[in-house]
């Protein structure tokens, strides 16, 4: 069995370096992988123009399509253990939500659009970036603050989809009264991208991504007692509260970046740990958080593939694309859930 584990890690690995790959040498441009090689070398391509389209558009789409990947796998993963729900994924708590509404309020509101602001101080991007991050936190403040006062993850499951319904509300309300072009613009960034990631803003989006995924690292231990239930794991001398804090900061921190950067991105939260659990067939999190942290990784750089229609200078929404490896996986999975194993 350990051989047979092995073998999954050595064949993701591989397989997360060959999408890496793939993702720099293929796109609306066609580049040869040997000059991709060269430009990564420090070498001399064939066209000049080859190395910015690589360097300054395709690497930082490719690390944010593996980080962000990492990312919502990794903060589906604990939500589900953490609610002991197959169906949890990063916008149950509303924080995806939170983020939307920050962004709703820019663009709506203030009429704002992903080149300018109007009446803010922080123009463009960076602009959309700080609305959906501060959303997210704020969302993110509130379900830390119930989850102090409620002792049970089902309530504040559920108070976390009710914070959700109440922010889907508001942005129904500002898109009613805002104008077409407004609602357009705020449309166009629901649907998701890994392509709003410059390489100047890549460290930072990379260092918050790396933050949260070593944090959800270190809470391995206390992941596999409360596999067990609340209880059990107290008697193991975990304390439930605050590893439940740690849980919501680390996937708030994890949801909040990657929404802010790239936008809302369905299904690879919710649908990738399944994948996980199908290729190991347990659920320890000493083994089944790297290799969703991997698969996750691997499934998004898959979908940024996707997106490029061939022989067409044209992009599908992302939002477009992880349906159809999620939806299907999450169907398998309701189907068959008896034959699956979720919690000790």
């Amino acid at each position: 069995m350990n051989r047979q584990r092995e073998l999954i890690y050595f064949i993701l690995l591989f397989l997360l370096v060959l999408l890496f790959l793939a993702n720099l040498a293929y796109g609306a441009v066609s580049i040869p992988l040997q000059s991709v090689v060269d430009i990564l070398t420090g070498g001399v391509p064939e066209r000049l123009s080859w190395q910015n389209i690589v360097l300054g558009s395709r690497l930082p789409q490719a690390v944010t399509a593996l980080l962000a990947g990492a990312s919502l796998a990794v903060s589906g993963l604990m939500l589900q253990t953490l609610f002991r729900n197959p169906l949890a994924g990063p916008s149950i708590l509303g924080i995806s939500d939170g983020a939307n509404l920050g962004v709703a309020a820019v663009m709506l509101y203030f009429g704002g659009s992903l080149s300018r602001m109007a009446d803010l101080p922080v123009n463009g991007y960076p602009a959309i970036i700080l609305a959906a991050f501060v959303g997210a936190c704020a969302i993110l403040g509130l379900i830390l603050y119930f989850s102090s006062k409620v002792k049970s993850s089902v309530m504040l499951l559920i108070i976390g989809i009710m914070i959700g319904y109440l922010a889907s509300s508001v942005i129904s309300i500002l898109n009613f009264y805002a104008s077409s072009d407004k609602v357009h613009a705020f449309v166009m960034w629901g649907l998701g991208n890994f392509s709003g990631v410059s390489l100047e803003v890549l460290p930072i989006f990379s260092i918050c991504s790396l933050s949260g995924l070593l944090l959800a690292i270190l809470l391995i231990k206390p992941l596999n007692a409360l596999l067990l239930g609340e209880m059990y794991a107290a008697n193991l001398g975990i304390k439930v509260k605050r590893t439940r804090a740690l849980i919501l900061i680390c996937t708030g921190l994890l949801a909040a970046t990657t929404t802010a950067f790239c936008g809302p991105i369905s299904f690879i939260g919710l649908a990738v740990p399944h994948m996980a659990r199908l290729l190991l067939g347990t659920s320890n999190h000493k083994m089944l958080l790297p290799v969703t942290l991997l698969t996750g990784a691997c499934v998004a750089m898959l979908c940024n593939l996707l997106m490029v229609l061939p022989g067409k200078n044209i992009l599908l929404p992302l939002n477009a694309v992880t349906p159809l490896i999620g939806a299907p996986v999450v169907i398998y999975v309701i189907i068959n859930r008896k034959n699956i194993q979720y919690f000790n």
